[in-house]
């Protein structure tokens, strides 16, 4: 059983992985598609590689990041499929929605990849950590349903706890979990992980951590982002395990490769930087079907409609914008998504236009249609106050004209006030020359 009798009086960190997660939600129900070579599809093949492969693909050597043009070379019967940012991006959220609904603060950077601590939901689960895991699977098997299997790593620290549960076996295998335990955990740890009637669980007792580690690839350490460039080249400097990083002096490597090496001298060590639970999504939206898929003229008055659209949402409060997200669904078939953050938070419609249309450059295809969220608000008046001294009577009407225009719709509702906005003048329809859009609080 996995009580906390096994465990000393600190964090305890549990990593939920869906391996394969991108590409099991992007076939859908076409599971039998993951028995053979598979992958995502790059945005634009002459200058990206293949995005998530399937482990056959990977058995013959295609890679994330391989060109389309090698990665076809190396395996011929390798089938894409079209990226769809915005189906995995919902699919996964709504996992994330299902921890937090169990009182998990969650961490996820990635599709598939989540962490929380266990520490205060023991306790709702009579203490026992098997209750609390059987839950989560539970409940995510309404949300994740059978994009994949859902594997549990529990350790102290987030990076032992990803590293376990990449080797939890997928199977309810009681003699191959107890061998996987004696070989990194040894005889005595053994038998407490090879005794949990959980399948694909691993557990790592603190006091078995640096040992857990210790037999690990040093290349394990390109898991954290900004640790891939140091992983490499302590490859090339013969550190094959992360036991012989361990066994390295800190300052020596300190001297050598900086913050980075003082982190993955940590890593190797069992230890690790605290959670970082993501914060309570407050997400505004607007959508536009294009009738013309392929105009880049109607692409960029459709994105200043929907700028003019979130500056008049009443979500919004007066604050700026600080993070934003633009996809698109393709006409060929999948989705594009793209992420601005501004320099500083701004709600200047001018500028927003600017940034908007500089990302759609890199739109691999016609689009049918556009979606602007906000994912992140800044303050409400990010903008530097005048000096004292000077009068600017036009900024002044200006500020005059946006409170009435915000106390109109306050009243009347955000239809309240509208603008003719030229669309597509020279279209043939006239329909599609002008519209009716939020009069904007500028």
């Amino acid at each position: 059983m996995f009580a906390m009798d096994g465990f000393e009086q600190r964090r305890l960190i549990v990593c939920v992985l869906v391996p394969d997660f991108e590409l099991a939600a992007l076939v859908g129900g076409r599971e039998r598609l993951l028995e053979g070579p598979l992958a995502v599809a790059p945005s634009d093949p002459s200058r990206q590689g293949v995005g998530a492969v399937s482990p056959p693909a990977r058995a013959r050597g295609v890679k994330p990041g391989t060109k389309l043009v090698e990665a076809l070379a190396r395996c011929p019967e390798l089938r894409l499929v079209p990226p769809d940012p915005e189906r995995v991006g919902a699919l996964w959220g709504a996992s994330l929605d299902t921890l937090e609904r169990l009182g998990a603060q969650v961490e996820s950077d990635l599709p598939g990849l989540a962490f929380f601590a266990a520490d205060g939901l023991l306790c709702l689960h009579d203490g026992r950590l098997e209750r609390l895991l059987a839950t989560v699977r539970k409940e995510l098997r309404g949300t994740v349903g059978d994009v994949g299997t859902v594997r549990f790593g529990v350790a102290p620290a987030r990076f032992v706890a990803w590293t376990a549960a990449m080797l939890a076996p997928a199977r309810r295998d009681r003699e191959r979990r107890e061998l996987i335990a004696g070989k990194l955990l040894g005889t005595a740890a053994a038998g407490a992980v090879g005794a949990s009637p959980l399948p694909a669980t691993l557990v790592v007792p603190p006091a078995s951590c640096a040992r857990f580690l210790a037999s690990q690839p040093v290349s394990l350490l390109a898991l954290r982002p900004e640790l891939q460039t140091t992983a490499a080249l302590l490859e090339q400097l013969g550190i094959a395990t992360l036991g012989d990083l361990a066994a390295l002096p800190r300052a020596a490597l300190a001297e050598r490769f900086g913050p980075e090496g003082l982190l993955a001298y940590e890593l190797a060590r069992g230890r690790d930087t605290a959670l970082l639970p993501r914060r309570p999504p407050e997400r505004i939206a607007e959508s536009l079907e294009l009738p013309e898929p392929g105009c880049r003229f109607q692409l960029e008055r459709a994105l200043t409609m929907l700028v003019e659209r979130i500056l008049a949402r009443g979500e919004r409060r007066g604050r700026s914008l600080r993070v934003l997200v633009l996809s698109a669904l393709l006409t060929s078939g999948g989705s594009w998504r793209v992420r601005i953050v501004p320099r500083r938070p701004t709600a200047d419609s001018e500028l927003l236009c600017t940034l908007l249309a500089q990302s759609l450059e890199s739109l691999p295809s016609p689009a049918e249609r556009l979606t602007l969220a906000v994912e992140e608000f800044g303050p409400s008046n990010p903008e530097q106050p005048a000096i004292s001294g000077l009068h600017n009577h036009q900024e002044d009407r200006r500020r005059r004209l946006a409170e009435a225009v915000r106390q109109v719709r306050q009243a009347l509702g955000p239809e309240a006030l509208l603008r003719v906005f030229e669309a597509d003048p020279d279209a043939r329809v006239p329909e599609r020359r002008a519209l009716l859009v939020p009069y904007p609080e500028r």
